[in-house]
């Protein structure tokens, strides 16, 4: 049987039945407590006799007192030491002789552990009472610390013996453990997922009490060497436990199974964990349907029966354990937007419809760094336009040949409105956007036809606002009309329409100016309509402003002489 954690003696009968009676425990803790303690004792029966022990090979140099000062508790004398192992020259220890030291003689320590990728908003709490601080590369979680991902969000922790986790995105996980013995290389790692889903790739254990256990809502998995998935079970999911490879020691309040690589278990509602289940296969990649080389990369593969969805992620090549991207789809394909450069590694796995996610589709690539995303102009982030075809702007990235352009309603592009190549640092859309909320984005591809990075998805609206130049009420005087307006930005030109008809059908005047204002002949009194339109330095005309009326007086009252203009006010 595969031994799982140090072995524990099983509880006294009285201390058992005094647990019981106090009444500010929860029945569902002692319930877990006495499952925890079932799989310890199932552990005990199968490890060796002398596993209490941790051993210890003599090398040259060694002396009784220097072993006892580097490895026991204070208070344990090195002379016990020396009986506990029959030595009878404690001056002279042979080397290459076993020499065993009892775990609970070994000093123990913290042993921290340290966040070594982060992606996204990752929060960590010291202890329940604590508030919420961002996780950053290099921090140290201790006992009792909490860390919780967000949407799209991961984190890959190290633990003192080389073991690696990384908890993926919604999920949050408790340490109630992170202990060293000494310098044995032995070390407990004990945690509760309490929500969400993590992978785990467990270092040998290197003694008799080296532990690795995660603890979900509903069952325990315990493991000496291993990489497995686990998961909480979410919206009345049950908690799943996927072997890749070694075993996993899975232990509820009903009883406990041993899953090998390929199968996993699932646990729930105070059963106990189900017999082993094989694992869906790995999909097939569909060489037609992908293209991982450049940015944005695209994979498909075949269908697989009995799946329900499909998990994507993306880990770098060199250190599976370092999250990139991840997302999960109802479809056999995906979109990758973005990736940092370097050699990565796509893995596809099929999830059948009992929760359990099955063997992983593995497909190295390399994305090239390409060129730099360009620093963007124009719209700023966040802003409101008029215009219905605004224009973008960016600046000239070194090496870059030409620029992608990308606008979409969302901020994850996945139905691009406008995706162009453009010649230059400009562009302007070839339809008209609707008014409303879009999201806007610009990479640099160079000569060879490297695509770079996207830059940020920046935000900006459309109004509805018409574009109103603001025209100012009408001079008269000498027998001229003159007609100013709100001056716009600067190489901007501007178009007026005159007409005794609203729908200008039948124009007066028509002409473009530099400058916001006209000056023309009288025209005839009564009503005329006039309105004005923004011409862009690039020659895009904007929709015209409102019309509005003006009444002109007779033309007796044109007087003549500067001085006595007369103001015409606009009848809006």
């Amino acid at each position: 049987m595969f031994p799982i954690a140090a072995p524990v003696a099983a509880p006294a009968p009285s201390a058992a039945v005094s647990t019981a009676r106090r009444p500010s425990r929860p029945l569902w803790r002692v319930s877990r407590l006495l499952a925890f303690v079932a799989l310890l004792a199932l552990a005990a029966l199968c490890a060796p006799a002398s596993a209490q022990d941790w051993s210890y090979r003599v090398r040259p140099g060694d002396t009784l007192w220097d072993l006892g000062a580097k490895h026991l508790k204070t208070g344990i004398d090195w002379r016990r030491l020396q009986q506990h192992n029959g030595i009878a020259d404690p001056y002279h220890l042979p080397p290459g002789t076993r020499m065993r030291f009892p775990i609970g003689w070994l000093r123990i320590e913290p042993a921290k552990a340290r966040v070594i990728a982060v992606r996204g908003a990752v929060n960590w709490l010291a202890s329940d009472k604590s508030p919420a601080q961002l996780v950053g590369e290099g921090l140290r979680l201790g006992i009792g610390s909490r860390l919780e991902t967000g949407p799209g969000a991961s984190a890959t922790l190290e633990f003192a013996d080389g073991s690696r986790m990384t908890v993926q995105d919604n999920s949050a996980v408790v340490f109630d453990e992170l202990s060293s013995y000494g310098a044995t290389g032995m070390v407990d790692t004990r945690m509760r997922l309490q929500r969400g889903r993590a992978t785990n790739r467990v270092t040998p254990a290197l003694g008799p009490a080296s532990r690795y256990i995660i603890e979900t809502p509903s069952a325990t998995s315990s493991v000496r060497g291993t990489r497995f998935r686990i998961s909480a079970g979410d919206a009345g999911a049950r908690d799943a436990t996927e072997v890749l490879e070694g075993k996993v020691q899975v232990g509820a309040q009903r009883g406990q199974v041993l899953v090998t690589p390929g199968y996993g278990t699932l646990a729930g509602g105070g059963d106990a964990p189900s017999a082993p289940i094989a694992l869906l296969p790995a999909p097939q990649l569909d060489p037609a349907a992908t293209v991982l080389d450049q940015l944005p990369a695209r994979a498909g593969w075949n269908a697989v029966p009995g799946a329900s969805g499909y998990r994507v992620e993306v880990v770098r090549d060199d250190a599976p354990e370092v999250l990139l991207f991840e997302q999960s789809t109802t479809t056999p394909q995906v979109r990758i937007d973005d990736l940092p450069p370097g050699r990565q590694r796509l893995l596809v796995r099929a999830v059948a419809a009992n929760g359990l996610g099955g063997q992983d589709l593995l497909q190295a690539f390399t994305v090239d760094a390409g060129p730099a995303p360009p620093l963007t102009l124009a719209p700023l982030d966040g802003q409101s336009l008029r215009l219905p075809r605004p224009r973008f702007e960016w600046a000239k990235v070194e090496g870059a040949a030409t620029s992608r352009v990308q606008i979409a309603r969302d901020a994850d592009f996945a139905a691009p409105l406008i995706d162009e190549a453009v010649r230059g640092q400009r562009l302007r859309p070839g339809r008209d956007l609707e008014p409303g909320s879009y999201f806007w984005r610009v990479a640099s591809r160079d000569g060879d036809g490297r695509l770079g990075r996207f830059g940020n998805a920046l935000p900006f609206q459309i109004s509805d606002a018409p574009v109103d130049p603001g025209l100012e009420p009408p001079q008269s005087a000498q027998g001229k009309l003159t007609l100013r307006w709100q001056r716009g930005e600067p190489g901007q030109r501007y178009r007026v329409q005159i007409s005794r008809k609203a729908d200008f059908s039948k124009l007066l005047l028509e002409r473009e100016a530099d400058e916001p204002q006209i000056e023309i002949d009288r025209p005839g009194s009564g009503a005329w309509h006039v309105r004005v339109q923004t011409i862009e330095d690039d020659g895009y005309a904007a929709p015209y402003g409102p019309a509005q009326e003006i009444r002109l007086p007779c033309r007796l009252c044109y007087a003549a002489g500067g001085a006595g203009a007369l103001l015409l006010l606009l009848a809006l």
